[in-house]
């Protein structure tokens, strides 16, 4: 297999390319539209097919580039079919193997950060979106978010892999690239070292984090798979712009 793990610094976000040599087919985890010329650029240089783009979740900060890619190679868009997106060509649900050339993906629906998140497994790595960071987790106060669901979603489906299987996070806000599930069981200040439901509760109730400055754009432009959003305020520009994409609202 062929494995990238690309980085967008605004958003900080992880996208993950992963490629399969016989076929030449690929996939992009959770791409980011502003990168979208890295990605094909990535994508060339290595010689293979964009065949499809699956995000983890309808994000909050960035406009996913899912949209923007279908149009520029044909690729298509696969997504949760939790969250009933008219513009997704697969629904991903749990217990259905994805599966693109020789690429096989366990998909897991992990709630808890948004009611519709997915984490997906193949084989070492698990792409875990904001279910579970490096030492932390996602916030749980929007989307339909829910602590006790997310603590369900990490106990009793991540922290059940095996250890020595790799965590990819879709953002790391410190630099960091990867991690396992017997390090985060071992480390993470809020759901491992044996924390309790209620003690998770409390951490998040006490996070007091600001209202996503992006969200009110992001959330409905990721519904669209990928719609820049038209009348973006000029401080929030950098986080979106056309490309192939109509600007609506």
């Amino acid at each position: 297999m062929i494995f990238k793990q690309l980085f967008e610094p605004l958003s900080s976000t992880y996208t993950y390319l992963l490629g399969d040599p016989q076929t030449g087919q690929a996939i992009l985890i959770d791409p980011v539209i502003v990168s979208m010329e890295r990605d094909l650029g990535v994508l060339h240089e290595l010689g293979l097919t964009l065949a499809f783009t699956l995000d983890t979740h309808i994000h909050a900060d960035h406009i996913t580039a899912a949209l923007a890619l279908r149009n520029a190679t044909g690729s298509k868009i696969a997504a949760p079919a939790f969250d009933c997106l008219p513009c997704a060509d697969v629904a991903i649900e749990e217990g259905r193997p994805f599966e693109v050339g020789g690429l096989s993906l366990q998909p897991l629906h992990t709630p808890g950060h948004t009611d519709g998140h997915f984490s997906y497994l193949l084989g070492e790595r698990v792409f875990t979106g904001d279910a579970l960071l490096i030492d932390g987790c996602g916030r749980t106060d929007f989307q339909n978010g829910d602590a006790d669901a997310l603590y369900r979603s990490v106990i009793e489906k991540l922290f059940t892999l095996p250890d020595d299987t790799l965590v990819y996070p879709a953002h790391d806000y410190q630099a960091r690239r990867v991690s396992s599930i017997a390090q985060e069981k071992q480390r993470n200040g809020r759901l491992g070292a044996g924390k309790t439901l209620d003690e998770f509760r409390s951490i998040m109730a006490e996070l007091a984090l600001p209202y996503p400055t992006f969200i009110d754009y992001a959330v409905p432009g990721n519904r669209a798979c990928g719609v820049c959003p038209e009348k973006l305020p000029e401080q929030l520009a950098h986080y979106c712009r056309q490309m192939g994409v109509s600007l609506q609202g």
